[in-house]
């Protein structure tokens, strides 16, 4: 079921719909079809121009971003755990890979440790799996608890919720760690484009859920200069990330619907 939904998702995302499109152009014009086929060759090739373009990439990741601002450490409240998602690392798998591959959500553990420290909450629960097309021989948890005794958050002090694979298992299954130690108030950490999802989520049990947010990509550059209306791989690979919580939000309700 998670393959399947997989391919379904990926079908939606931008490049493949432009492929799709670019296909449909081409049967059109070769069955001799060629206004048709023209205008959704360009109706293809307009809608992987402004996935492509930095402009675009950034004004769709600021309007998840800027929904949960960043907040200073002291700002932020206590509560009784701090729960960490995963999607930061791929656990080690050798030979080819003797050592975990960090993400660039690597941040979230980071943040978590920092959190511990400053007396925020007396559990840091990490939760995450393995992906069955991931490689790997351990759960993502095992590495994010790694990384977190290497930061300075002792053992003792970390729970592993080491089944999940999408952001609803994390919930699912964090909730019988969570109720076992008697934390009812959180701290959420994830990244600020994943939070408004991962929140909702959350917030929809009965927990007292508090978002801190952290790795941060947009900082409002000025879409005025024209390098940034030109085509650029990592813009469609970003804008591709926020159209995929826009959708996984979008499921989400569904699925609470036909719950």
């Amino acid at each position: 079921m998670l393959l399947l939904t997989k391919i379904l998702s990926q079908c939606a995302y931008p490049l493949l719909t432009a492929l799709l499109l670019a296909a449909g152009a081409g049967v059109l014009l070769w069955r001799g079809r060629r206004r048709s086929g023209a205008w959704l060759l360009s109706v293809a090739l307009g809608w992987l121009w402004l996935w492509s373009t930095p402009a675009f990439s950034d004004w769709l990741r600021a309007t998840l971003e800027q929904r949960h601002p960043p907040a200073l450490l002291e700002q932020l409240p206590t509560a009784a755990a701090i729960v960490v998602l995963g999607g930061v690392a791929e656990a080690a798998a050798p030979p080819m890979r003797p050592d975990p591959n960090l993400g660039a959500a690597a941040d979230r553990i980071w943040y978590a440790a920092r959190l511990y420290r400053a007396g925020k909450a007396p559990w840091v629960l990490v939760s995450g799996g393995k992906l069955p097309w991931g490689g790997g021989e351990q759960p993502e948890s095992v590495v994010m608890a790694e990384l977190l005794q290497e930061w300075g958050v002792p053992a003792t002090a970390i729970l592993q919720e080491s089944a999940s694979r999408t952001t609803r298992e994390n919930r699912d299954n964090s909730l019988p760690l969570l109720q076992a130690h008697g934390a009812r108030r959180i701290l959420l950490v994830t990244s600020a484009l994943h939070m408004p999802r991962a929140l909702a989520l959350f917030r929809a049990t009965d927990l007292e859920v508090i978002p801190a947010p952290t790795d941060f990509e947009i900082w409002f550059p000025s879409n005025a200069h024209p390098l940034r209306w030109l085509p650029d791989a990592q813009a469609l690979a970003d804008g591709s990330r926020a159209f995929k919580e826009y959708l996984g939000r979008w499921v989400d309700r569904l699925a609470s619907v036909g719950g």
